[in-house]
């Protein structure tokens, strides 16, 4: 079983309101990892404690207004998005970037998005897919 889904299977079967219960979990299953990479994967699956205990909670992508995206030779994409959601917008793409990705600034409206200039066209075509951008 891969260990995203052993997570997840995880915090369904019993309430776990800390990580290092989840380590020993995972441990009695043969995973063994250290707090920060568990850390890193539960933010990369969309867990947060939520009411005391650990919750996947729905995408951030679903929750934020309409964004449109303009390329910024030779190596920027810009999206822009309602007062006060890009820096929201930057940590959802930040959590899991697009290969050739290299990170993003993100203002009030604005999110900046750095890319390899070779890449810049396959990153722009998975940003419009996932964010469903004009």
């Amino acid at each position: 079983m891969d260990l995203d889904r052993l997570i997840l299977q995880l915090l369904e079967a019993a309430p776990i309101a800390d990580q290092g219960d989840l380590l020993v979990q995972l441990a009695t299953q043969g995973q063994e990892l250290t707090q920060s990479t568990l850390s890193r994967r539960l933010k990369r699956l969309g867990v947060q404690k939520v009411q005391g205990r650990y919750r996947r909670v729905e995408a951030l992508a679903q929750a934020l207004p309409e964004v449109t995206l303009h390329e910024a030779p030779p190596n920027l994409l810009v999206l822009r998005t309602a007062p006060g959601f890009a820096q929201a917008l930057g940590l959802s793409l930040d959590g899991d970037p697009a290969p050739g990705q290299m990170g993003t600034l993100a203002g009030d409206d604005t999110v900046f998005v750095a890319v390899l200039p070779e890449r810049l066209a396959e990153v722009k075509a998975h940003l419009q897919r996932l964010l469903a951008v004009r």
